[in-house]
């Protein structure tokens, strides 16, 4: 059977208000569960975790609060007495005796609101079943352990699917993505293979183009220059038959007779001749080398612009070949990110795979978390049907195994937190 420790009265409560805020609220429960605590045990259960919320530093640690707090606890259960008033009359029963008292215990709160003798609740028996009593915390204990790690697991496993399945989604849409650029680098380097190719062959065809029109060029400069040598022959005579004329007819006028009328006999013979044969032939010849010189210079038009084509066609052909090897390295580096991409969706798959294992050894651990509910259960009712006191004890039990059973789903049992 559970004592408190003291030579009196007065030491036994001063050793009950260092017990923390929970196990002086069981203490009086116990020792007044016939009279009044069994009907207001959700109210003392309000109690210790208001107690725990105001204790700053220590919470469900401790043992006392200060006395703003103290009251501040008064007022969220609209209770008109003050820390002064309880104390007045607390010292006027004895259960204080320090008049520099700065803090408050929840028992003297208890004593004062429930008018109870505190000498009687110090030495109140809390049950001949101790030993049961602690199996069934220690079952306790062991559920709120399970449900514990259960719901830790099951909240880094879901955090850890959900993380998963959205890495998942994003390495099959970057391999979605990095195939189509993959599929498009290949068909641009197709495309900048075959106009490599064809600017290869307009680059042979403009060199072959440009080869032609020089010979071309070179063969209308050759008869240009034939037909210049005749017509300067044509002109020789001309100018040969021009001067002929002249030089007679200066001896038909100059010296004596004989030779005046000699020159005279050969001038009517000389200018007798017909000149137009020669005439005709001067014309065709400046003709035929005025179109010579028109078709040496369409010739050499011609080859400057097929040279001009030449040299565009092997830029383009040079540009071609760089365009085709970029093309080149953008689809080696297009598929060696498909295939990064595709590792990188494999392990997502695997990561995903391993979180809906964690998931399901959670629910596993869960499972195993409700089953010992079901025995610390089973081990409560049979206590409660048993002699013996720790009543308060008891429904102290069972109301946190209750509140461990929130950690279940509704459909295994659990309920849902208000």
């Amino acid at each position: 059977m559970a004592k408190l420790p003291g030579n009196d009265d007065f030491e036994k409560l001063q050793a009950l208000c260092q017990k923390t805020h929970k196990d002086q609220i069981i203490w009086f429960m116990n020792a007044f569960w016939e009279d009044f605590a069994s009907e207001q045990a959700e109210k003392m259960w309000a109690y210790k975790l208001k107690c725990d919320e105001l204790d700053l530093q220590n919470h469900e640690k401790g043992h006392e609060l200060d006395e703003l707090n103290a009251h501040r606890l008064l007022e969220a259960f609209n209770e008109t007495l003050t820390v002064r008033a309880m104390r007045d009359n607390l010292r006027s029963t004895g259960a204080i005796r320090d008049t520099r008292l700065k803090m408050v215990p929840v028992s003297h709160i208890l004593i004062f609101k429930y008018s109870v003798d505190w000498h009687i609740l110090v030495n109140a028996s809390q049950g001949d079943n101790r030993a049961e009593i602690e199996e069934a915390q220690r079952m306790l204990q062991e559920v709120q352990s399970a449900f514990q790690r259960a719901e830790a697991a099951a909240q880094e496993a879901a955090a850890a699917l959900r993380e998963a399945a959205a890495a998942e989604a994003a390495a099959k849409a970057r391999e979605a993505e990095a195939k189509a650029s993959e599929a498009a680098a290949k068909a641009r380097e197709a495309e900048a293979l075959a106009s490599e190719q064809a600017a290869k062959a307009r680059e042979i065809e403009a060199a072959a183009s440009a080869e032609e029109s020089k010979v071309r060029e070179e063969e209308a400069r050759a008869a240009q220059v034939e037909l210049e040598v005749a017509l300067a022959e044509v002109k020789a005579q001309e100018d040969a038959y021009n001067n002929k004329t002249q030089d007679l007819t200066r001896k038909s006028e100059e010296g004596g007779v004989v030779s005046r009328n000699k020159a005279k006999a050969e001038l009517a013979q000389h200018l007798a001749e017909d000149p137009l044969p020669l005439r005709r032939a001067k014309i065709t010849a400046e003709a035929a080398v005025k179109k010579a010189e028109r078709a040496t210079q369409a010739a050499a038009d011609a080859r400057a612009k097929a040279e001009a084509d030449a040299r565009a066609a092997s830029e383009a052909r040079v540009a071609a070949e760089a365009d085709a090897r970029a093309a080149s390295q953008d689809r080696a580096a297009a598929e060696a990110d498909a295939r990064a991409a595709s590792q990188a969706r494999t392990e997502a798959e695997r990561a995903r795979q391993a979180s809906e294992d964690a998931k399901a050894a959670a629910e596993a651990a869960l499972e195993e978390a409700s089953r010992r509910v079901e025995e610390a259960e089973a081990y409560l009712t049979e206590l409660k049907s048993k002699s013996g006191n720790g009543k308060g004890s008891l429904w102290w039990i069972e109301r946190e195994l209750k509140e461990a059973k929130a950690y279940l789903p509704e459909s295994r049992g659990g309920y849902r937190k208000k």
